[in-house]
């Protein structure tokens, strides 16, 4: 068995598989705002809590997906949207106070992880996974393995520039990590929103915009429209400097169906390959892919 724990902005989730990828126990909780020692202390006290309900005496491998990175050269998460986890050594810490290693990896590795041990992408070569949410993340796994690179920012493809723009798209609306016309700006859920607003005069939550579509309002379909277009550019890019075999697709926007039907129609003309095959798929564990990532860390034995 295995401990998986997905550290949110506003939730702990933590999760117990079994050798073949069962869940056999998961809780929540909420994430202590701004408080490093107390998100410490509720980590400490879901992992116990986890441990004796299960009737376990020795302890679990910890494996924890965080909304950031580790940097290399220092072993602190550097580039969290949670900012009390900044600068701070997290897996050390709940090392100590649990007496055993962690190992800790960005929130879209993990999913991309767990989709391709046992998920949408389980067997492939290459897979690239996306989390099309509150933000544009992604991750990459190569022969099962999570890439990471020397500077731990492999797959984070939401703060480049949105490719191919067209006038109306330059320069873009500037990004939380100090650019503008970021991929992340135009492609996340709450940029969506935006867009409405920009449209309708009223910012509507993705799914509200998504249901008018489908119930035949115009603005919603012509925006959700070149959504997909620019997903599709942005996933070209991707394409073209990877190859991957699957693109798993995460996050609350991934539940909008007609994208693995017309992103790879639309992607063609910007991959350099006469016919690419590249699938694009929805993830198979949906929301629970992040969770179960972070217990995939500790690969089976």
């Amino acid at each position: 068995m295995r401990i998986g724990i997905d550290l949110g902005g506003t939730k702990i989730e933590i999760v117990v598989l079994d050798g073949s990828g069962r869940i056999v126990y998961r809780e929540r909780a909420l994430t202590p705002g701004g408080d490093y020692a107390a998100t410490l202390a509720t980590i400490i006290q879901l992992v116990h809590q986890a441990e004796h309900t299960l009737e376990i005496h020795t302890p679990l491998p910890v494996g924890i997906g965080i909304p950031g990175a580790i940097a290399p050269q220092t072993g602190l998460i550097q580039n969290a949207n949670s900012v009390c986890l900044i600068g701070r050594d997290l897996a050390a810490d709940l090392a100590t106070a649990l007496e055993r290693p962690i190992r800790l990896a960005n929130d879209a590795d993990c999913f991309a992880l767990s989709e391709a041990t046992d998920g949408a992408g389980a067997g492939v070569p290459t897979l690239f996974g996306v989390i099309l949410g509150t933000g544009v993340g992604g991750g990459i796994v190569v022969g099962g393995q999570l890439l990471s690179g020397p500077n731990a920012i492999a797959g984070e493809w939401g703060h480049n520039p949105l490719p191919w723009p067209e006038p109306d798209e330059q320069p873009g609306v500037a990004c939380y990590c100090g650019r503008s016309g970021c991929i992340e700006t135009f492609l996340s859920g709450p940029a969506l929103s935006r867009q409405y607003g920009e449209l309708y005069g009223t910012a509507l939550p993705p799914a509200t915009i998504v249901q008018r579509a489908a119930n035949g309002e115009r603005i919603a379909d012509d925006l959700l429209t070149r959504y997909e277009q620019r997903l599709a550019r942005a996933l070209a890019v991707v394409v073209n400097i990877l190859d991957p075999h699957v693109i798993v697709l995460g996050g609350g926007l991934s539940n909008l169906t007609r994208l693995y039907h017309s992103v790879p129609q639309l992607w063609k003309p910007y991959i350099f390959a006469h016919a690419p095959v590249t699938r694009l798929v929805p993830a198979r564990f949906g929301d629970s892919s992040g969770v179960r990532g972070a217990a995939w860390l500790w690969p089976q034995c």
